[in-house]
């Protein structure tokens, strides 16, 4: 089973470059992150919850584990064409072992609306970033993740999720995306 999830994962991350051809996928790329960069849109990201998947971890791993992640990030976004939405963020929260973790990254969402409600979405997309931890020494490791979102408006509920092994990694990781430029609207 778990092959058939990467297969189907795999599948929908590198869907772009696969119809598109690699050297358009990456043109496309660093056109929407420089668009992002420019963005004055900015975001304010709370992490919530860092759910340890109970079907991969046994009881001991699951009793010492923090899945209060505290913490907070910062980014940059844009609604591309589409109904895509582009982020450029960085968060910093405590992780499973209750230690300062930092991820720097880019994120793109597909968005679709939720019984033709334009304020009502359902998304899903890809992070590229890179995230640091005490166990490796703070040495910046990539990772590529699969994430989900539900909005509505510009407030959204987002999570990705890091596949591992038995009692290491498959952990759900959510978070909120609050607007700061609408917030007097």
């Amino acid at each position: 089973m778990k092959k058939y999830l990467i297969t189907i994962l795999a599948s929908f991350i590198f869907a772009a470059p696969s119809k598109a051809g690699i050297q358009e996928y990456w043109q496309q790329l660093k056109q929407d992150i420089a668009q992002t960069w420019k963005s004055d849109n900015y975001d304010l990201y709370v992490p919530l919850y860092a759910w340890h998947n109970r079907l991969t971890y046994d009881q001991e791993h699951i009793d010492k584990y923090n899945e209060n992640p505290w913490g907070l990030g910062f980014g940059k976004s844009v609604q591309g064409g589409n109904n895509t939405w582009h982020s450029l963020y960085a968060m910093v929260f405590k992780d499973s072992n209750d230690h300062p973790e930092t991820f720097i990254g880019y994120a793109w969402l597909k968005n679709w609306d939720i019984n033709d409600n334009p304020d009502l979405k359902v998304g899903l997309g890809y992070t590229l970033g890179v995230t640091q931890r005490v166990e490796w020494y703070f040495l910046p490791v990539p990772a590529p993740l699969p994430i989900a979102s539900v909005s509505y408006k510009d407030i959204a509920l987002q999570a990705a999720y890091v596949p591992g092994v038995k009692n290491d990694g498959n952990v759900l990781f959510v978070w909120t995306k609050i607007p700061l430029n609408h917030l007097n609207d």
